[in-house]
């Protein structure tokens, strides 16, 4: 069985808290998302990961509700602590909004908890609505880059969600701040790959962010994007993801229980067990647990 640390997963509770985004799921390029707008806790992912032994899990931020950043990290703790559970999670990336003038007293309490190993705060922007999330540039905002050089004084790392016209403006912030980790998701977000300009943004972008060495990258999230994926539509993105950054900076991660609307968790991480297949075992051991343990401190 494949032993697998997942440095990307959800956790949420609809009953309990509240997440914005539930209440116009569907409407983007994700697609339909009715299946997943219910609980998932540690037991029902456990239940979906079943033929795949995960070790350790990390929750990144869920886009819980943006005004109460500190509920949904109290709620991931009390999780990991239960004297009942399976102790996930392992690792939280928390959420805030680094350009809060306040932001400096919210890091400092998200770094209180036990589990929190960084921050992450959605970046994508696009000029087509379809995909836009944000609709503001933070990183050319100086009041939010202020709030990213306080991360490492609090021991956090960021997780990056961009498309490949932000990397070099991401490629620049990890220049300005060597000291602070970066970890990339859902590979880039290759969104415009449909053309051979939108191919080559995206693989000049990821080797700008590689060419830094405190960026990581995880191959996840592709089925966000390719929502009938195949081992071969996958594997020229993480070949050339681990070409770009290398086997001790990559890692596979799952984005569950997202992309359980485009697949099994099994079928997942056997994808990316065959793409790797001829790595040695000291290659796979690192992009299947060691380097999420070590970037997470797990």
């Amino acid at each position: 069985m494949l032993r697998v640390v997942d440095p990307h997963v959800h956790f949420w509770n609809p009953e309990l808290l509240h997440y914005p985004w539930m209440a116009s799921a569907g409407r983007n390029f994700m697609g339909p998302c009715g299946a997943i707008l219910k609980r998932h806790e540690p037991r029902d992912f456990l239940a979906a990961a079943a033929g795949v032994a995960v070790q350790k899990v990390v929750h990144v931020d869920a886009a819980h509700d943006p005004g109460e950043p500190l509920k949904e990290t109290r709620w991931l703790q009390a999780l990991a602590d239960a004297p009942d559970g399976p102790g996930l999670p392992q690792g939280i990336v928390a959420y805030a909004d680094l350009a809060r003038p306040d932001v400096e007293g919210l890091l400092a309490a998200h770094a209180g908890y036990r589990n929190v190993r960084g921050i992450r705060q959605t970046l994508n922007v696009h000029p087509d609505p379809y995909y836009d999330y944000v609709g503001r540039h933070f990183m050319h905002e100086p009041a939010w880059r202020r709030g990213f050089g306080l991360l490492a004084q609090f021991g956090l790392s960021f997780d990056l969600q961009i498309y490949p016209s932000q990397m070099r403006d991401a490629a620049a912030l990890a220049h300005a701040h060597p000291g602070t980790t970066i970890v990339l998701n859902h590979t880039g977000m290759f969104v415009d790959r449909g053309s051979v300009a939108g191919w080559r943004a995206w693989r000049d972008g990821m080797r700008a962010l590689a060419a830094c060495p405190n960026v990581y990258a995880k191959i996840s999230g592709l089925g966000m994007i390719d929502h009938g994926w195949s081992v071969e539509s996958l594997r020229p993105y993480a070949l050339e993801t681990i070409d770009a950054f290398g086997t001790d900076r990559a890692m596979f991660a799952s984005n569950f229980p997202v992309d359980s609307l485009y697949s099994s968790y099994a079928d997942l991480w056997s994808a990316y067990d065959r793409i790797v297949a001829d790595a040695t075992p000291t290659e796979r051991d690192a992009l299947f647990r060691g380097n999420a343990e070590r970037v997470y401190r797990l």
